[in-house]
């Protein structure tokens, strides 16, 4: 499948897997596990940073919702960009649980900390930083799935 095609359904898949990864976190919330989530974390800090201005209640979580989904859905574009060949739907699943894992690392490890929204993963004292890890991975393999039903 030729490079654009594949952007496209990444970035399809990583719509949608951001609304399953949504969900999730609601039920994590309402379970007590999650109370802030780094898309909220990234907002607080940028009007602490003076970057935007603060915002109503109801239009910050317009804002939150619009930076998650288009961070979702750019990580399932580099996604595609990265699966050029298409496997069962366990392997899919699979290779993208771990492709979710690589996105939850390449911003917890690195450019969430440099913005000051939280520390590193390894500097943070408590097991609730697994969760992001958990749900990334869920994420990744709701990505693969819909990567593979897509690209039949």
């Amino acid at each position: 499948m030729e490079a654009k095609k594949r952007a496209i359904y990444g970035s399809m898949g990583g719509a949608a897997s951001t609304l399953a990864l949504s969900l999730l976190r609601m039920l994590m919330n309402r379970a007590g596990l999650i109370h802030e989530t780094a898309p909220q974390q990234v907002v607080a800090r940028l009007e602490e940073l003076g970057i935007i201005e603060k915002r109503s209640a109801g239009a910050r979580r317009i804002l939150i919702f619009a930076a998650h989904h288009a961070y979702g859905a750019g990580a399932g574009t580099a996604f595609g960009l990265l699966r050029r060949e298409r496997g069962g739907l366990a392997e899919e699943c699979a290779v993208g649980a771990a492709l979710g894992v690589l996105s939850w690392g390449a911003g917890w490890a690195t450019w969430l900390p440099l913005l000051g929204v939280h520390a590193a993963p390894w500097a943070q004292n408590t097991p609730r930083v697994l969760l992001p890890v958990a749900d990334h991975a869920f994420f990744g393999a709701v990505w693969g799935a819909i990567h593979h039903l897509s690209t039949r």
